[in-house]
């Protein structure tokens, strides 16, 4: 499932009400969580996790904010250890065996992120499985060793019964019931609402409460310190430079164009990269739909423009220029600066929400080659595109 899509505004000024106060001192909560090394959350707005010490254990209570309404909680899950002995239920929260040793995936992005945490073998079943790009999950489906649920907005509830997941994940939109059917099953739901984080580090956070989830909280803190790492050594290096290319996304779609909010994931790695998003000024979270010719007539001076597709063939320029009546108007049309990902074989969505690391390599690639008047080498996800 791709999840490029249904992104809502989230108002800045109410960041501040999920810091949430701490409570008496003597409640046996732990306002305080913790990984590994002392590595707390840092970028992370829509998550908090706190620490419950108890017999046999450490217990954890994750609070997920509410995207859509940030002064409401959306759900609440308490993770006990299995053997742990008198931990309290929490009220509102959904209680959680951990670690998890069979799940229900439905996105191919937390399937790859369970990959990446060596806990690709917890895997039960997936939906979406045509959107699966990891070989070694597609064999394992094709084996039938992972369970094919079927599509995620139709599961097949046969099959999930039989496969009696200790978990399933899955990304939650607003004002929407599509899982239903899966919620009367009594098997805990999990709502993953990491794609609606503001920073993309925020995002790539989120591994480290998946981390618990699956008793990888070590090998998730140690990936996002890397991650952090490497992701901020590109922004400061690119802050240093001194012309800034004007970058667009994408193109119009039945009369209507996406562009990143200023408040985007995918509009902060533009400016953390280097560039300068023409629409930084909208204050959104996510893609912002706007007419074509509004983005024409603010954008028109674009230095670089990335388009991702999914074809089976390379999209070429002139197909770009048939694809939208504004399309060849750009500057960045004229002077070939344009960029493909071709989403049909490059694992774009899947990669980037949690190794944002990569792709602000990649932009700065990108726009350090425009600055020298260069080529850039060994791209990941793009390539220029021809005539």
């Amino acid at each position: 499932m791709k999840l490029n899509t249904i992104f809502l505004a989230i108002t800045i000024g109410l960041l501040s009400a999920f810091t949430a106060c701490k409570g008496n001192t003597n409640h046996k909560y732990s306002s305080s969580m913790t990984f590994g090394q002392e590595d707390t959350l840092k970028y992370a707005r829509n998550l908090r996790l706190e620490k419950i010490d108890g017999d046999g254990g450490t217990a954890y209570l994750a609070t997920i904010r509410n995207p859509w309404d940030t002064v409401k909680n959306l759900r609440k899950y308490l993770l006990v250890p299995k053997g742990m002995k008198n931990v309290a239920d929490v009220p509102g929260a959904t209680k959680i065996n951990i670690p998890i040793e069979n799940a229900l995936v439905y996105s191919s992005i937390h399937a790859g992120l369970l990959s990446d945490l060596e806990a690709d073998d917890k895997i039960g079943g997936v939906c979406n499985a045509r959107y699966i790009t990891d070989k070694k999950l597609q064999d394992r489906i094709m084996n039938g060793d992972v369970v094919d649920c079927g599509e995620g907005l139709n599961p097949d509830v046969e099959q999930i019964i039989n496969l009696h997941p200790d978990l399933v994940m899955l990304s939650p939109f607003e004002n929407n019931d599509r899982y239903a059917k899966v919620s009367q099953l009594g098997i805990p739901i999990l709502e993953c609402a990491d794609y609606m984080e503001m920073f993309p580090l925020g995002q790539a956070e989120w591994m480290k409460f998946y981390g618990l989830l699956f008793g990888k909280a070590d090998v998730a803190a140690n990936n996002f310190q890397e991650i952090e790492s490497r992701y901020e050594e590109i922004r400061k290096q690119a802050a240093k430079r001194t012309l800034r290319p004007r970058v667009i996304m994408d193109q119009p779609y039945n009369n209507s164009w996406s562009v990143p909010g200023g408040y985007s994931t995918m509009g902060r790695i533009i400016e953390d990269a280097g560039g300068v998003n023409p629409f930084a000024q909208i204050k959104s979270a996510g893609g912002v739909a706007l007419a074509p010719e509004r983005v024409l007539a603010e954008a028109d001076d674009a230095d670089i423009w990335l388009v991702r597709y999914n074809q089976k063939g390379e999209k070429t320029l002139q197909e770009l220029s048939l694809d939208g009546m504004v399309n060849s108007q750009f500057k960045a049309f004229k002077t070939g600066n344009v960029y493909g990902c071709n989403t049909y074989y490059i694992p774009f969505f899947d990669e980037t929400p949690f190794h944002p690391e990569r792709l602000i390599e990649e932009l700065s690639m990108i726009f350090e080659a425009y600055a020298s008047s260069s080529e850039p080498s060994h791209l990941r996800y793009f390539k220029k595109m021809s005539k």
